[in-house]
């Protein structure tokens, strides 16, 4: 687990000194040969593609596990995206726990969320979503290993402009950065049994656990923010079998009285739903 965290960070490095000295030479002449400026690069798009298939290796190296049945992240009406349901790993990728992971979005009939736009507005606010600033809710008893809320909440990239600069620019920024920056403000629940539950993107200042906390199920932890690399206010939820994203394998799950809803679908969960938390 040590050297594949080593790794990570040996990954970006290398990404940091090519850009680095790319900018640079902008300014002065290099003392070596152009072709030697690329060598970090191609170093670090070596490794990167190693540590991919170590990821995946590792995946399909682990025993297979159950899902998890765990309460409901949430109240209130949401629909699903990035869903384990349609593909895994739903996010693309094994790195950082995500096999499993799933975005969820809120849904308000009376304050609907706004469309995507091809070119006006670039950037929506925050509050313009329904999700922003929901209550975000513990799935189960645990003890809070792990919170951060630091990060602030940018504007929603809800148009063709805003989202080409997140994939292409802003992305890779987070991702030499590390997964903090990527994971944005966020909480990491120790369930039991090896498995740990991470709530990514949530809003600054909004944590009312720190690190040592027990809950309860359905106990408020924080609110859904916007934090991170995140095109628009929403939940990620993962299971894993660490507290570190960084080494961590996902681990699957399904919410008690909704399974794993799939892409775009629509699921309620009652205001009342969790009777010992309150």
């Amino acid at each position: 687990m040590t050297s594949y965290k080593t790794a990570g960070v040996v990954h970006r490095a290398l990404w940091l000194v090519f850009i680095v000295q790319a900018l640079a030479s902008v300014l002065v002449e290099p003392p070596y040969p152009y072709w030697a400026g690329w060598l970090p690069a191609i170093a670090a798009a070596a490794l990167g593609l190693t540590l991919s298939r170590a990821a995946r290796r590792r995946f399909e190296a682990a025993p297979p596990r159950e899902p998890v049945e765990v309460e409901p992240p949430v109240t209130g009406r949401w629909s699903a995206l990035n869903s384990p349901a349609d593909r895994t790993p739903s996010h693309g990728t094994h790195q950082l726990g995500q096999t499993y992971a799933i975005d969820i979005v809120a849904e308000d009939a009376a304050r609907p969320r706004p469309g995507f736009a091809w070119l006006w507005p670039v950037f929506r606010r925050s509050e313009d979503f329904p999700a922003f600033g929901a209550p975000v809710l513990a799935v189960a008893g645990a003890t809070v290993v792990h919170a951060e809320d630091g990060q602030r909440d940018h504007r929603a990239r809800g148009s063709l402009p805003a989202l080409a600069h997140l994939l292409l620019v802003e992305s890779s920024v987070r991702s030499l950065a590390g997964a903090r920056r990527v994971t944005g403000n966020h909480l990491v629940l120790d369930l039991g049994d090896g498995t740990y539950a991470m709530y990514a993107h949530l809003r600054r200042g909004s944590l009312a656990v720190r690190a040592g906390d027990r809950v309860v199920a359905g106990q408020e932890l924080a609110r859904c923010g916007n934090s991170g690399n995140s095109t628009e206010p929403h939940v990620h939820f993962q299971l894993m079998d660490g507290p570190g994203p960084d080494t961590a394998r996902g681990v699957p799950f399904t919410w008690r009285g909704v399974g794993v809803p799939g892409n775009g679908e629509t699921f309620d969960v009652p205001a009342d739903a969790y009777p010992a938390a309150a």
